[in-house]
């Protein structure tokens, strides 16, 4: 059966396409041969000689008492795929069930960090209050504008941009939200980072130029940290039995 269908050539592509991806020593001349080949009536092509022709890792064939062809999970699932209508059609109805249940775990995750965001900001606008508004003498019903500042640099810091310059670039999106709307989980979890840092810093007395700098230093870092986190996550996992 397997022979069966390494014989197809939507098969061979599908490996070779797979190998390229994870496989630096992938012998691709070897594959082209091979690809040039299938489909026609003479053509075999056994596991054990696709891996030793083309340095292959996907698949790999053991021997002995319990030996067997064994694959990487996505090289099974293709296999399980071609061979049974029923087992592709319950793949297909699984991963649309992961992928609705990751979705809304996305979404309480977002909501949650947007959450933790704002509860930050009264820390951040305590501080305020407490340490900025007293120095700048602003009148009562200016007071809004330190708060609008402090917000600002935090916006400037980690989105590049002023909330006045983000709902100018996006009009329509401006009428029902705000930059932070439309934040990712990642940057929500270093707005509420740095919310925190810049509450103790207004505190300390540093200069707005002085916090600007420390807090951009510390944005870059968090953001750094979390998106090698989520590149670790994305890759591919041992091979298993098929």
């Amino acid at each position: 059966m397997i022979k069966n269908w390494l014989r197809a050539r939507s098969t061979l592509e599908f490996l070779g396409t797979w190998e390229i991806m994870y496989n630096p020593d992938f012998k691709v001349v070897e594959f082209d041969h091979f690809k040039n080949e299938a489909g026609l009536h003479a053509f075999t092509l056994s596991a054990k000689e696709w891996i030793e022709r083309t340095n292959a890792i996907g698949i790999y064939v053991q021997a002995g008492r319990y030996g067997g062809t064994y694959a990487h999970k996505d090289i099974a699932f293709e296999f399980g795929s071609a061979i049974s209508p029923v087992f592709k059609l319950y793949l297909l109805k699984e991963y649309q069930r992961l992928k609705d249940e990751e979705n809304d775990r996305l979404k309480l995750e977002w909501s949650a960090k947007r959450f933790l965001s704002k509860s930050n900001y009264i820390i951040h606008t305590d501080a305020v209050k407490n340490y900025v508004l007293p120095k700048r003498n602003y009148k009562k019903d200016m007071e809004w504008l330190a708060y609008a500042d402090e917000a600002d640099l935090l916006n400037v810091v980690l989105f590049g941009c002023t909330a006045k310059e983000w709902r100018e670039a996006n009009p329509a999106l401006a009428k029902n939200s705000n930059i932070r709307d439309y934040a990712s989980i990642p940057e929500l979890t270093v707005l509420s980072n740095l919310e925190t840092h810049n509450a103790e810093l207004i505190k300390q007395g540093y200069s707005k130029k002085e916090r600007f700098e420390m807090l951009q230093q510390i944005a870059q870092y968090q953001l750094k940290v979390l998106a090698e986190a989520e590149q670790i996550k994305q890759l591919p996992e041992k091979t298993e039995d098929q």
